[in-house]
């Protein structure tokens, strides 16, 4: 493995770790999309901040661009507000109009400079090792160098607000009346996704910001309900996905950027589907559980209703399910069988009796329902 491969997949996982960090918090808060929005609005902010300082190297590119972040929230917000559009609809009305003038404003003014839009878009991470800085004695990448700082600040901003961001994220009402502003730690934290989707625009462009920022926390949500371990499993996806990715591109000479967000899409679908507790198969299995359950406990209350009156000796029996239950004869076997194996009922020639266990969940049901 050359030094350019281990460098491209060092820049995706820092990128990638970088961006989960935040991304909890969006999914949490239901704001996923913000991140689209952000992502492409910065490319403002990285325009003006270049038509004002005539360099591409400026940090002021980036103050511009977390500050363009920071007003693509504050007018979708500002709409919301109004009641008159949803947030949705506010965020598809902000972001096109803030980046149609970036690429108005890049195609008037700054034609011959790298701020091509299809670069933008898209990124090219086979080209982050040419783009070199000294550090410490060290060339080492570009994309590397920013994209490790800004990860190391967005995990101090976490550590340093982690109880009140996690207040703020569940709770807002709650977070208020204890003193804390959630409205400034919602700004702190639009801030920080917009510094980090303008770090990594250079590397891997706005499509992949947006997959790593999403996906991984979207997966991470299936796997498990503690926020501790949704920013690690958000992480560790997010950096499996950027190696899966970077040697899926590798296998099909495609596009980097492209292969690794479609690397973490898949990721995402095998926890969707195969996630312990809100995986679809698991869905599926314990809504099939729920149903044999309930069908047992109304058969124990049919029992119960009929026991011991002049009627029992037709109701109870087997083959009378059909009638009075509305169940087709093979689905009555199931839940006999599965009665029975739980000590529920019994059956002897053909008619069904209940247990004690049986009539004590029977009666147990009748009363809460009472």
């Amino acid at each position: 493995m050359s030094s350019a491969q281990i460098e491209i997949q060092l820049i995706g996982i820092v990128v990638a770790a970088a961006c989960a960090l935040p991304g909890v918090f969006l999914v949490l808060r239901g704001m996923a999309m913000m991140s689209d929005a952000i992502s492409h609005t910065v490319l403002l902010g990285i325009v003006l901040g270049f038509l004002i300082t005539g360099d591409l190297e400026s940090p002021w590119l980036l103050f511009g661009a977390a500050a363009m972040g920071l007003l693509t929230v504050s007018l979708t917000e500002l709409l919301n507000r109004t009641r008159l559009v949803k947030q949705d609809a506010a965020i598809g009305l902000v972001f096109p109009a803030l980046f149609s003038i970036a690429v108005i404003l890049i195609s008037r003014f700054a034609r011959g400079v790298h701020l091509d839009t299809d670069a933008v878009l898209l990124g090219e991470l086979a080209f982050a090792p040419f783009d070199r800085l000294m550090l410490f004695g060290a060339l080492l990448p570009r994309s590397l160098v920013v994209m490790s700082i800004i990860l190391v600040i967005n995990l101090l901003f976490i550590l340093a607000l982690y109880k009140e961001l996690k207040l703020a994220t569940f709770d807002a009402g709650l977070a208020a009346a204890l003193g804390f502003s959630p409205a400034l730690i919602h700004y702190g934290l639009m801030g920080m996704v917009s510094i980090t989707a303008v770090g990594a625009f250079d590397a891997v462009g706005s499509i992949l910001v947006v997959a790593f920022m999403v996906a991984p926390a979207a997966a991470a949500y299936l796997l498990t309900d503690k926020l501790e371990r949704m920013l690690l499993y958000s992480v560790g996806l997010g950096a499996l996905g950027a190696v899966g990715g970077y040697w899926m591109a590798h296998l099909m000479d495609a596009n980097i950027a492209g292969s690794m967000a479609t690397v973490i899409g898949l990721l995402f679908l095998l926890c969707l589907l195969f996630a312990p507790e809100r995986g679809l198969l698991a869905t599926a299995a314990r809504r099939q559980r729920q149903r044999w359950e309930f069908a047992q406990t109304m058969l124990t209350i049919h029992l119960l209703h009929h026991e011991g009156t002049p009627e029992a000796e037709i109701e109870n029996r087997l083959d009378h399910l059909h009638d009075h239950l509305r169940w087709e004869p093979a689905f009555a076997q199931g839940v006999v069988q599965r009665a029975d194996e739980r000590g529920l009922v019994r059956l002897e020639n053909g008619s069904l009796h209940l247990t004690e266990a049986g009539r004590g969940l029977a009666t147990t049901m009748l009363t809460e329902k009472r």
